[in-house]
């Protein structure tokens, strides 16, 4: 049985099936594909918090099979934490 918004494996589903238009969505960019299909993204404009949230992404999704989770800072261009770490240059840590 399919519960509204989500698939069967409880994910919700792809975004870009249901685009949500954001004004302002913030400087921190936080995305979960799995199989390369984006399935959840959000915004933060703090770094602690985004931090925080890649972590707690990771423990929830982490697990599942063929999932990838990325933190990007928009103003700077680059990555700044991606699960699994495939060992190219990311950096992970700080706060």
């Amino acid at each position: 049985m399919e519960s509204f918004g989500f698939e069967s494996s409880g994910l919700p589903r792809s975004t870009s099936m249901y685009p949500i238009p954001v004004a302002d969505p913030g400087r921190f960019h936080l995305i979960l594909t799995v199989d390369g299909e984006p399935r959840m993204h959000s915004w933060w404009d703090d770094k602690v918090t985004s931090r925080r949230k890649f972590r707690s992404w990771v423990d929830e999704y982490g697990s599942l099979v063929g999932a990838h989770i990325v933190l990007v800072d928009k103003e700077e261009g680059a990555a700044l934490a991606v699960w699994p770490d495939d060992g190219a240059s990311i950096v992970s840590g700080g706060s």
